[in-house]
């Protein structure tokens, strides 16, 4: 499984990002995929996930207005879509997989990162004021 993230950069606060996750090496329809965001000393945050077998979708951060996360199934891409942005969402954004035996063991997907077992190298995002 190799996930890789793009996407990220220097950007004035109240402009927009899409950040882009690339999977390979796995069936994306048996795995959710998750977007995570990490600051230096704290652990990492769940942003949005997508279950790619039925298509549904859970928000985790307290903004989720913010953030739309989608998927190409045939690119085996997740995209998510950062608008408004504020320099709190200065992080780096890492894209992980998890796989089926928890993907699909609730009605939404997961989308903490103790259910996530396989991640990008991460993307830094930078948010000026």
């Amino acid at each position: 499984v190799q996930l890789v993230e793009s996407g990220g950069g220097l950007v004035q606060a109240g402009g927009s990002l899409r950040l882009s996750c690339e999977g390979s090496g796995f069936s994306f329809d048996d795995y959710a995929i998750g977007w995570f965001y990490q600051t230096p000393g704290k652990q990492r945050v769940g942003v949005s996930c997508i279950r790619h077998g039925d298509g549904s979708v859970t928000y985790e951060h307290s903004d989720q207005g913010r953030f739309t996360i989608s998927a190409d199934r045939a690119k085996n891409m997740v995209y998510l879509e950062v608008n408004s942005l504020k320099p709190e969402d200065t992080a780096v954004y890492y894209c992980a997989a998890s796989p089926p035996w928890i993907a699909g063991a609730a009605r939404e997907p997961p989308c903490k990162d103790y259910e996530y077992d396989f991640w990008g190298q991460g993307t830094q995002v930078t948010v000026s004021s």
